[in-house]
This record gives C-alpha cells, sequence and structure tokens, in this order.
C-alpha cells in the first residue's frame, strides 16, 4: 500500500538556504518511514507569502538556483513548493514533482487568490490544468492551496483523469474557526471527486500572520482519519489502503486485493514497518487562539532576531495575558516585566504586577514616573496657562502614557530587546489608546484579540498551567487606565460585552448602523461606536503589528482611507 508522508514545517520567508536545509532535513526524518512521497507545503523554499520579493527578479533566480542544488540531492519522491520562471519568463506558484535528484513534472497553481490577505494576482500567472502521475502504482493528481477551496479547481479534471488521490501543498493562515470551514470544504471536494486527500499544511508565525498547520488526511467519503498538530512542526505519515482502478473504457473498477471480483491481479509490494500509533486531538477554541498567539510571537521575535521581549505591567489584565504568551512563547529568561506606576496607580495594581511577575518567573523591574511626570508638567505649565479644549485633562493623561514609553524604548535599545505591546482589539477600534503611548512597541500580542476574549483566554492560562498565574483580582477588576483619579473604562466607552458584539458585527462582517440596530443592539450605542472606530482609522494606521486570529484583522484585511467622510 502507498505511504505517504506530510511534511508540516516551519520556514521564514526569504532564507532560501536555510528553508532547503530544513526540506532536506525532514527528508530525512521522513525517511526512516519509507514513504512513496513526501508533500511539503506551497512556496516551501521561499515561505508564505514573500510579497514583493517575488517582483524581484534576483529573488526569482536565487529561488530556481537553489532549487536546483536542492532537487538533486532527493532521494526518494517529493512534490516541494517553490516560486518559479517558466519559459515564458513568467512567475508561476509551482509544485515541482522530484524523484531521486531529478524534477519529473512541475505543476502551476490554477487558481489566485486575491481577497483578504491575499495578492497572488499582483505576482503571480495562473495554470491552466491538473497534473497527475503515480505514487507507490496508484494515480494521484496535486493541487496548490485555493485549488482546492472552488468546485472549478483542477482536481475535478483530475479524478477524470484516474486519480483516486489529490495532493494539496498549503499556507492557509489561520483565524479561529478556519479548520471547521477546511474541513467542511474538502470533505466536499473529496465526496464529489470520489478521492482521497492529503492536505499538507504550513505551520509557523510570518508578521502579523499565523500558519497553523493541522494537516489532514481525509477519505473519499469526507471523513479526517488522521490530523496533523496544530501550530507545531509535525512528519504525518499515513498508509493508504489499496484502492480500486478504473479500467480504461469499462467502466469497472480493480482492485489489488480482494475475493469474488473480476479483477485484474496487480503485484503486491513488500510490506512496509508498520507505523507507530498516533492520535493528534483537535484544539478546543481557546487554546487554538491562545496557541496561535504564543507561535505568533515567538516566530516574530526569534526569525527577527532579537533577544527576548519587554512587556509593561500595569497590574491590568491585557499586559498580564500578554506576559502569560510571551513567557510561554520564550521562556521566562527571556522575558522582562516593567511596572512604571504614576500617582493615579492603586496599590492593587501595582501589587497585582508583582505577583504575577512573580508567578511567572520572570524578572521584575519598577521605574516609578512620578518624578518625570512632576518635571515635564512644571516645563509646560507656561505654554498650557490659559488654554481650553481639554477639559478632562487629557493632555495630562497622555502624557504619563507617552512617559511609559520613552522608558521602555530606552530599556529596548539598551537591552536590545522587543517592547511587546499590550493593547487588545476592543481598544484598537475605538482608538481607546495614546499614539507614541501605551500604542507603543515592535509587535502587538493581543492586536486581533476583543477584550472579552482577554477575560476568557486569561481564565485559559490559568486553567492550562493548573494554578493561579494570573492573578484572579486582575481578571474580575473593572479595568481602568488609571491615569486620573477613579477612572474606570467604562466611563468613556460602553460596557465590554455590549462594545465587543458591536465592534465583530461592524468590522468583522462589515454591517451597516440599520443591520445592528436590527439585531437588537441600542440606536445610539451602536452610531456612538461607529463613530469611535471610524474616526480612529489614523490611530490604527500608525499601530504596529500584531497578531492576525479572526477572519478579518486591522492591516491588510481592512484597509479604509484615513482621511474619509462616508458615515453608515
Amino acid at each position: 500500500m502507498p505511504r505517504y508522508a506530510l511534511a508540516q514545517i516551519n520556514v521564514t520567508v526569504g532564507d532560501l538556504a536555510g528553508n532547503a536545509a530544513r526540506i532536506l532535513q525532514a527528508l530525512a526524518q521522513a525517511a526512516r518511514f519509507e514513504p512513496d512521497i513526501v508533500i511539503f507545503p506551497e512556496l516551501t523554499l521561499a515561505g508564505y507569502p514573500p510579497e514583493d520579493l517575488l517582483l524581484k527578479p534576483g529573488f526569482i533566480d536565487r529561488c530556481r538556483e537553489v532549487f536546483e542544488q536542492t532537487a538533486a540531492q532527493v532521494e526518494g519522491t517529493a512534490l516541494i513548493g517553490y516560486p518559479a520562471r517558466d519559459e515564458n519568463g513568467k512567475i508561476r506558484n509551482a509544485a515541482a514533482l522530484v524523484r531521486d535528484g531529478f524534477v519529473e513534472t512541475i505543476y502551476y497553481k490554477n487558481l489566485l487568490p486575491n481577497y483578504s490577505v491575499f495578492d497572488e494576482e499582483r505576482y503571480f500567472t495562473p495554470g491552466n490544468s491538473g497534473c497527475v502521475f503515480d505514487v507507490g502504482g496508484q494515480t494521484a493528481g496535486v493541487v496548490i492551496c485555493e485549488d482546492a477551496w472552488e468546485d472549478h479547481g483542477p482536481a475535478r479534471d483530475e479524478a477524470a483523469a484516474g486519480a483516486r488521490v489529490i495532493l494539496c501543498l498549503s499556507a492557509s493562515p489561520y483565524h479561529c474557526g478556519k479548520n471547521l470551514v477546511r474541513e467542511k470544504t474538502f470533505s466536499s471536494l473529496c465526496t464529489k471527486n470520489d478521492a482521497w486527500f492529503f492536505y499538507c499544511n504550513l505551520v509557523g508565525g510570518q508578521d502579523d500572520l499565523v500558519f497553523d498547520g493541522g494537516s489532514l488526511v481525509m477519505n473519499p467519503a469526507g471523513e479526517v482519519v488522521a490530523r496533523g498538530a496544530e501550530f507545531a512542526e509535525d512528519m504525518l505519515v499515513f498508509d493508504l489502503p489499496l484502492l480500486p482502478k478504473k479500467l480504461a473504457g469499462a467502466g469497472e473498477s480493480a482492485c489489488a486485493s480482494c475475493s469474488g471480483c473480476k479483477c485484474k491481479s496487480v503485484p503486491v509490494e513488500p510490506e512496509k514497518k508498520p507505523l507507530p500509533e498516533r492520535k493528534v486531538e483537535k484544539l478546543g477554541e481557546n487554546a487554538e487562539i491562545y496557541g496561535a498567539l504564543v507561535l505568533g510571537v515567538g516566530d516574530y521575535v526569534r526569525k527577527n532576531g532579537f533577544k527576548g521581549v519587554l512587556v509593561g505591567l500595569s497590574g491590568g489584565i491585557d499586559s498580564a495575558l500578554t506576559a502569560a504568551i510571551a513567557v510561554d512563547a520564550l521562556g521566562a529568561e527571556n522575558v522582562i516585566g516593567v511596572t512604571l506606576p504614576s500617582r493615579y496607580s492603586s496599590g492593587e495594581t501595582k501589587s497585582d504586577a508583582e505577583i504575577l511577575a512573580r508567578n511567572l518567573g520572570i524578572r521584575f523591574e519598577s521605574l516609578p514616573i512620578e518624578k518625570p511626570h512632576t518635571a515635564f508638567s512644571k516645563m509646560l505649565e507656561p505654554l498650557f496657562a490659559g488654554a481650553q479644549g481639554d477639559p478632562e485633562n487629557l493632555t495630562d493623561q497622555n502624557l504619563q502614557a507617552r512617559l511609559r514609553a520613552v522608558f521602555l524604548m530606552a530599556l529596548s535599545n539598551k537591552y536590545g530587546m522587543l517592547v511587546l505591546n499590550t493593547s487588545n482589539k476592543s481598544e484598537c477600534a475605538v482608538g481607546y489608546g495614546t499614539l507614541y503611548g501605551d500604542m507603543v512597541g515592535g509587535y502587538a500580542a493581543l492586536k486581533d484579540v476583543f477584550k472579552t476574549r482577554v477575560w476568557e483566554l486569561s481564565r485559559y492560562v490559568n486553567e492550562k498551567h493548573g494554578r493561579e498565574v494570573i492573578p484572579v483580582s486582575t481578571i474580575e477588576r473593572v479595568p481602568s487606565a488609571e491615569l486620573r483619579p477613579d477612572q474606570e473604562d467604562r466611563q468613556s466607552l460602553p460596557d465590554y460585552p455590549l462594545l465587543d458584539p458591536v465592534l465583530e458585527l461592524y468590522i468583522e462582517h462589515d454591517l451597516s448602523l440599520a443591520e445592528i440596530v436590527a439585531r437588537g443592539h441600542d440606536p445610539e450605542v451602536v452610531r456612538k461606536i461607529i463613530t469611535l472606530c471610524d474616526r480612529s482609522e489614523f490611530k490604527r494606521r500608525q499601530a504596529v503589528m500584531g497578531v492576525r486570529v479572526t477572519p478579518k484583522a486591522f492591516g491588510k484585511d481592512r484597509r479604509l482611507p484615513v482621511t474619509n467622510r462616508f458615515r453608515p
């Protein structure tokens, strides 16, 4: 029976030599299982997405050179994804079938996605046909990612040409619920084409995107029969049962091993060593979101060469969750927590920040901002005398936030460590943050996580560790920026359980004010939220990048003009 290996590996965009080495390592790892073929993710050699690197002729030339060097070292059979220049000079998203050092055939991706975070029509010329070949005596077809998402993709023609197996190279980025969408889509492909489906997905973080792995094997009934790990490298090896072969022109089937049928005999290959038993459980919703955040933060820091991260610990839940993610991503020894209390910081939040650091086992530093706050206020006082237009004294509140940013960035420069921003999606949506203040940082763990989800994930962290990592008092405390006396977030915003559902409908589903109100939400509350959201686009345009975990994150998914007078 044919044995297939799905090499779910983590590569880095542009690191051609490193990615080639990882491909060869994976082939060596797979060799001990004696596979008939090893399938790699989409554009494995270049990393995904390479974006405008694909517009650089030198990059494509180097991809060709490294691919040829890599292919020459392949022992056995492999499907390798890479960007190729065809004989007409067109750039293609390609999958090469390599057998024992020789390129047997090259398949070009037919369907190019050009929505959400994808811009493939900007770079690639599409193919226009399927591709079939022999794997262990059976006919297989190949598709690349988007090819498997549409009914009119090449799998239909490949199945008509005799393919009982469809092999899919993919780089499908994660968002919450994506696995369910994939399985439904691929199940339909299997049943419509009466084919087995082997799906090899990329894993790893790339800027704001996270690729979750979760490679799959599905049978012709559209059922998942094997899974790869989520948010981790894996080698998923699967023995395909002996399949009937279609007899040309007869409309009948011939099988390799059966009784009582009129089939042609097929030589039986020597049996391979049995595969070790494996079982991969699908993660729950909070577990998968947390896994995405950990992988996204960890890979961004590692792949960009930072020594570790700094987290400003306010004693609040956002910074607490960010610090927990950082420790799980990088290890406690690579995380420093810094508390920067002001005259308005409560004893409870200062205490919770220290308790959190102790629970996480991270280095903890305290830098009170009272002295510079007083000094700056005195320096500015002559210029502020008689000035009007700031009834809530946002000037002073923002000054405190920016002083904290100055200290954090100074430590970042001195230690060579990245500052992790702690703002969440709810705050980012309505502009509840200070430019060059609490919006500072090199990367944002929670940028695409609504506040209500922050609470859920914080409880999940404690459940996951089986102890109180994030203090319960932090989780239960009423949110406050603590930039003026007795301040609470709900004095400026609707309560988060009211705010977040409206934001989700407006941002992720693009519903109008009237449509959201029709869902049962208060018209005045909805109008206020939409106004805040629209007026904050200029802040988001300057905000740091962060992990994408929803179907529509701020950034590539949602591109609105800053100067914009349209009101829904």
